[in-house]
């Protein structure tokens, strides 16, 4: 019995990426059609694009793409709604249509000869496969450092991820039909997609050079997603503030004690600046531990909203359906 040709979805943030798309859409299209080729997947297959509220002409690119060639399909959010719900829409559109799908960027970074190895994992049983950069050479020393270092915080966190893995991965229409489950608001999607579990694998590759355009994830956003990411995935922080608070009641305990030892033998002397000094301290760590708890808080309150993670506006199948 011939084994049936699996479906593929490559599924495609997009924001502003006029710059880079005419070019990387092409290398799509030739994995695709190689692949086909060689009998790993079927000739249906997909190129799925997610423009995310881009301010240029990305859509009107992803719109040509799809009348020029049936590879290529594409959606249109009907805001910007960030890199995880983009692609949260993109896989979400894809697992009804598909048997597997994988995720990259537009940019040209990531190294889609690795798709080979992701699809062969596949054919070989694993339902998840994620890329793994290799090494880290085309980063700076900070940027290495800091990804690294936030990886390695992560897991101490007890957000268990994979290291060096952003969201280059494969995942099987059995995978994604269990992330659908997860509901939550505040998306961390290298950190759910391991909670979904079933059998999975790394492909090593080596990440280069954006090939054209600018990044859209300076400093402060990668911050702002690890945060995120931290606080989605696990409570620790709200224990490291407990075991703080703990901390510092023995420290103050000890203190009263000395101080009121200190009055009965007559030995006080003026402390303006220790005075000072611990107050300064003390408040710090509670506005600190205010704002941790605060944004626990803040996700309680977007989570029991229940609003949608994205809205999609436009499909171009429609648009062809309608002509």
């Amino acid at each position: 019995m011939v084994e049936k040709q699996p479906v593929l979805y490559i599924v495609i943030p997009c924001y502003n990426e006029q710059e880079v798309l005419p070019i990387t859409s092409g290398m799509f299209r030739d994995k695709l059609r190689q692949l086909a080729g060689e009998g790993k997947i079927s000739p249906d297959s997909r190129v799925l694009f997610v423009n995310d509220g881009s301010k240029d002409n990305t859509w009107a690119i992803i719109q040509k793409l799809a009348e020029e060639d049936p590879c290529f399909e594409g959606i249109c959010l009907s805001r910007n709604r960030g890199h995880q719900n983009a692609l949260l829409a993109g896989l979400m559109e894809a697992r009804t249509r598909c048997d597997i799908t994988i995720s990259i960027d537009c940019d040209g970074q990531d190294d889609i000869n690795a798709m080979d190895a992701m699809v062969d994992a596949w054919h070989e049983g694993c339902e998840v496969v994620y890329g793994v950069r290799a090494k880290r050479d085309t980063d700076t020393w900070f940027k290495r450092t800091t990804a690294e270092g936030f990886y390695h915080i992560m897991n101490a966190m007890g957000a268990k991820v994979v290291f060096n893995h952003a969201d280059y991965r494969l995942l099987s229409r059995r995978a994604l039909d269990e992330l659908a489950h997860y509901k939550e608001v505040n998306l961390f999607l290298r950190g759910m997609v391991p909670l979904v579990g079933f059998k999975s694998t790394s492909v090593l590759y080596d990440r280069a050079s954006r090939i054209a355009g600018e990044s859209h994830y300076p400093l402060r956003k990668m911050l702002a997603l690890a945060f995120d990411g931290i606080t989605s995935l696990s409570v620790q922080p709200i224990r490291l503030i407990t075991g703080l608070g703990l901390l510092v009641s023995i420290v103050s305990f000890i203190g009263v004690v000395w101080a009121v030892v200190e009055a009965l033998l007559g030995a006080t002397v003026a402390g303006w600046a220790s005075t000072t000094a611990i107050v300064c301290f003390m408040g710090g760590i509670q506005l600190l531990c205010l704002g941790v708890i605060g944004e626990y808080i803040g996700k309680i309150y977007m989570e029991t909203k229940a609003r949608p993670r994205f809205c999609v506006a436009e499909r171009t199948w429609e648009k062809e359906r309608e002509e």
